[in-house]
């Protein structure tokens, strides 16, 4: 009662018509708030006995702090509070613990003297910052095995390519394609024939010399050719003379010389013609010849992709003829490449073992070796710490995290920095609980980004806006009776339903709750008076009060008979 005398008190000094809200009383202790909780959830497992135990205890100590009810024989005394519009913010709350947004300690893979540490706590460092070096002298000979080892790799990957490019089959000399063997989608074998090439544009003619004046030709000398059709006369050069004896007719014993002529295009394997070198000349002619015809292979199994030319093109040395696709070279290609990364990356961690650097951006927290000392491998030489935002990690009850979403807001204060709120939203929900003693919790993850003035590891408490309402009806939450009924102030009632002389209960429906205040969605208008009894002998406000509501509203303390409450 001294609360609601204080109440009505406190009304008489505020002014509506200057936008002021009605002053409300102060909350009551969190401690109903857990209670109330654990309640719940005892009863959902249906330990139904330490429900009822826990519910005594609740009672027992309510009525220690508000001296029981306020029923009497004469009547019963009501707090009425008007229906009005306000703001309702439902939300959660608890403490927990800041976390850097990344951290990394930084371990050593090897053993030896420290050579340099040029950096010192609190030092912000960038990504890939040399923190420390580390003598390596002792690995010299590991270091070049792996070197070679890299070489090698570097040279296998290098052949592979060669053979890969090897499947662009080109010519080895210029000349006409005077065959292709295969079509496009053919299946080729290593070594199989693909195409003939015939050189047109050099011809040979091999033609006898006495025996005595064969001796004296060499390799090299120029020859005069004559064509026998129209005695035209073509230079030519001697590529090679014959050391055996051959006996023509009449006894003449002969050497035959072979001699090259550039074809001026119209030279034939049906024309004929005659030789001399120097002062000799041949003793019979003899038809052309084609100095070279060409067998082109597969340098690979595969499959014949793409032809890039026919049968009568001309071609020149080194020109691609068709494409092979092979499926063993791209795997031999693929595994040599892979090796090669292998080494490189095998030499690339030997060398950085040796040379620490920092792996995020961030600032150095703890410095544990300095230049001159001795580290053993997987001793801990640094930790450090991004502290770009900061981030904690909480756990919400399995009857409240289907209200938590990514991207709530989230107010954040902290006993070490005094009157500064922090901003923070939540950035994760895990769908992932861990349950205990037969509650199961879900952790939910909340990014800081104003963070000035806090630190990692300090204790803040949070609260998560979850719901909000704006200028809705709204009532004192202990006002609603169970079932949702409501006491409206009603000077034509005739208690038929119950309800004291004067009074009536009104069915209404509810929307969201901050503990305080209850949402009205239907049943009352503005300006509807409603009378309860925020005390343990109602239903309704003894649960809101353990839920944290207390005492809302404004209004006056008014004596009705006595009725029950319940309905």
């Amino acid at each position: 009662m001294e609360d609601s005398q204080e109440l009505l008190e406190a009304q008489d000094l505020y002014d509506p018509e200057a936008g002021q809200e009605p002053p409300r009383p102060e909350k009551k202790p969190n401690f109903f708030r857990r209670c109330w909780n654990g309640w719940k959830k005892w009863s959902r497992k249906k330990k139904i006995w330490s429900a009822i135990a826990l519910i005594l205890v609740v009672v027992i100590v309510v009525r220690l702090l508000f001296g029981g009810g306020q029923r009497a024989d004469s009547g019963t005394s009501y707090l009425t509070a008007t229906v009005e519009r306000g703001n309702i913010t439902s939300s959660l709350s608890d403490s927990g613990t800041l976390e850097p947004a990344d951290a990394y300690t930084v371990t050593s893979l090897v053993s030896g003297e420290v050579l340099a540490a040029d950096f010192e706590e609190g030092d912000v460092v960038e990504k890939d910052t040399l923190l420390y070096s580390i003598d390596s002298s002792d690995s010299t000979n590991s270091i070049e095995r792996t070197q070679l080892n890299l070489d090698q790799a570097q040279r296998n990957y290098d052949r592979t390519l060669e053979t890969q490019e090897d499947l662009n089959v080109k010519s080895t000399e210029a000349g006409t394609v005077t065959e292709l063997l295969v079509e496009i989608g053919d299946e080729v074998t290593a070594g199989q024939e693909l195409a003939q090439i015939l050189d047109r544009d050099n011809m040979e003619l091999e033609v006898p010399f006495l025996k005595d004046e064969a001796a004296s030709i060499s390799v090299g000398q120029r020859a005069t050719v004559t064509l026998d059709s129209t005695f035209e006369e073509l230079s030519g050069t001697v590529t090679k003379v014959s050391g055996a004896d051959v006996v023509l007719t009449g006894n003449r014993i002969v050497r035959y010389v072979t001699v090259e002529v550039a074809n001026p295009g119209a030279l034939t394997e049906t024309t004929a013609a005659t030789a001399s070198v120097g002062d000799y000349a041949c003793v019979a002619g003899a038809n052309f010849s084609y100095k070279e015809s060409v067998t082109i292979t597969a340098p690979a199994a595969g499959d014949v992709v793409d032809i890039y030319v026919h049968e009568g093109s001309e071609v020149g040395r080194n020109q691609v003829l068709m494409y092979i696709q092979s499926d063993d070279v791209q795997d031999q290609v693929d595994n040599a490449y892979n090796s090669l990364r292998d080494a490189e990356i095998a030499l690339e961690t030997q060398e950085n073992n040796y040379n620490i650097t920092s792996p995020i951006q961030g600032t150095v927290v703890e410095k544990s070796f300095k230049a001159g000392d001795n580290v053993s491998s997987g001793s801990t030489l640094c930790t450090v710490y991004d502290l770009s935002y900061l981030t904690m990690t909480v756990y919400v009850d399995e009857l409240d995290i289907s209200s938590v979403a990514v991207g709530q807001s989230v107010t954040i204060t902290a006993d070490a920095v005094a009157d500064r709120v922090y901003q923070g939203v939540v950035t994760t929900v895990s769908i992932k609980g861990t349950t205990s003693g037969g509650v199961t919790t879900y952790p939910v993850t909340i990014r800081i980004d104003e963070t000035d003035g806090l630190l990692p590891g300090m204790n803040v408490d949070y609260e998560i806006t979850t719901a909000q309402a704006n200028s809705v009806l709204r009532i004192p939450a202990a006002a609603v009776d169970r079932g949702n009924r409501v006491l409206v102030v009603d000077e034509n009632a005739d208690g038929s339903d119950g309800a004291p002389e004067g009074y009536r209960y009104q069915t209404v429906t509810t929307g969201i709750t901050d503990g305080d205040w209850i949402e009205i969605t239907d049943g009352l208008t503005e300006g509807d008076t409603i009378a309860y009894i925020p005390s343990s002998n109602d239903s309704y406000g003894f649960m809101g009060m353990m839920m944290g509501g207390g005492m809302g509203g404004g209004g006056e303390i008014v004596v009705a008979p006595a009725a029950p409450m319940g309905g």
